[in-house]
């Protein structure tokens, strides 16, 4: 049986007013912690700063948050997101 990984905690929703400045200014997560981003409502921009690759995320869409990676969230209109924080890999292993 698989087991799926549960966040040990999550943000609260966040709007485009309440998303705090400390998620749209470059952060990231500690040692060992991954998020997953979950965008329920508009479209946000999740960028990684070392890179600067960016991918536009829509409702229904998520990103893996790689532990110590620098990130910020740009939102792109009227949005709602979250972040579960997880001590594994939320995707698990890769697939042999």
């Amino acid at each position: 049986m698989i087991q799926v990984p549960i966040p040990y905690r999550s943000t609260p929703i966040f709007d485009t007013e309440t998303l705090p400045n400390a998620l749209r200014n470059a952060h990231c997560t500690k040692a060992g912690v991954w998020g997953r981003l979950n965008v329920l409502k508009g479209s946000v921009r999740y960028v990684v700063e070392e890179t600067g690759e960016h991918v536009i995320l829509s409702a229904g869409d998520f990103v893996i948050i790689l532990p110590e990676q620098m990130h910020h969230v740009e939102p792109l209109d009227e949005m709602q997101m979250q972040v579960g924080f997880y001590d594994i890999d939320p995707e698990g292993p890769a697939p042999l």
